[in-house]
């Protein structure tokens, strides 16, 4: 007795299994083909089913990797085109461009000389220095800062402060000044009468900026003191000092010899961010008069010499 087809049974997998489909484009055996032909068509319905299934989880994983990409955190890009814009001889202002694409920062950091000296908010894309020297390079840099994460520094940006006008420098500090007798030296005895040098200080009488000054220097051994007032980058004044005396060593009498100057500054400097003269010239009047001892006496007379000096 033979035993009937199993559609479902293992030797179904050796001549109607998925592995041994035949190749080209012959169709699959219809239901008429032989007792087992439906049960091939299940099982081709359920590997398909198979296919289709895969096919969905790795579409899931590549629609949820399109949907997770765009929630990476940007990377905080830092400040280009550093560029200087309005300066002055106590600021400036300088300017930058901010991120092409992504988020903005929530601030800049503003650095000088590698120290933070202020900020900006994210939507502000320029800063203004003040309080400077004048006629003095400053450098800065800039960083974004976004989320408490920081950028790389920007490239260092040199600004340099205007230069005031010669007027405008302080005269003060400590002077080797030459002086050179130019008319009137034969009234003099003694060697060197015709030119030396001469220790003065000038100080001026307000705490800042150009003003009046005080002179205070020695002429011939001797100590004076002159008031000059300013106009400008010249100074003027007069005053009164002992820088003479009439007569021989050991028996002499003090002339009081009237002092008038004249001076301009011709150059000036920044020297830790005060703007102060660095060379001056001008012109001293010495003129003395008549002055009478015990037993001798001197005529009057002038000098007239050119003074300068410089740092």
């Amino acid at each position: 007795m033979t035993s009937p087809d199993w559609p479902d049974g293992p030797h179904e997998s050796v001549s109607y299994g998925a592995a041994s489909m035949p190749d080209g484009p012959a169709d699959p055996p219809s239901a008429t083909n032989g007792p087992g032909a439906s049960g091939t068509r299940r099982r081709r319905r359920r590997r398909l089913g198979s296919y289709v299934a895969v096919a969905v989880v790795l579409l899931a994983v590549v629609v949820g990797v399109a949907i997770w990409a765009p929630w990476r955190k940007a990377p905080v890009l830092p400040p280009t085109g550093l560029a200087a814009g309005v300066r002055t001889t106590s600021s400036v202002t300088f300017h930058w461009s901010g991120p092409a694409t992504g988020p903005s920062p929530d601030k800049y950091l503003i650095l000088h000389n590698g120290k933070v000296i202020g900020s900006v908010p994210g939507t502000v894309t320029s800063f203004h220095a003040a309080r400077l020297g004048p006629a003095t390079a400053y450098k800065y840099r800039v960083a974004a800062v976004r989320g408490g994460d920081r950028s790389a520094l920007s490239p260092i940006l040199t600004v340099n402060t205007k230069a005031p006008p010669i007027s405008a420098a302080r005269w003060q500090g400590r002077w080797t000044v030459d002086i050179r007798i130019t008319k009137g030296a034969g009234a003099l005895r003694g060697k060197g009468a015709t030119g030396w040098t001469e220790a003065w200080r000038t100080s001026p009488i307000c705490p800042v900026r150009a003003c009046a000054v005080q002179v205070t220097g020695g002429l011939n051994r001797q100590t004076f003191k002159a008031t000059l007032a300013r106009t400008g980058a010249v100074y003027t004044g007069t005053t009164k000092a002992d820088v003479f005396r009439c007569g021989q060593s050991g028996s002499s009498a003090p002339i009081k010899s009237t002092l008038t100057f004249r001076v301009t500054v011709t150059s000036a400097q920044p020297v830790k961010g005060a703007w102060l003269a660095g060379a001056w010239t001008g012109q001293m009047e010495i003129s003395s008069p008549y002055t009478l001892g015990r037993t001798f006496y001197c005529k009057a007379f002038k000098l007239t010499t050119k003074i300068s000096a410089s740092f």
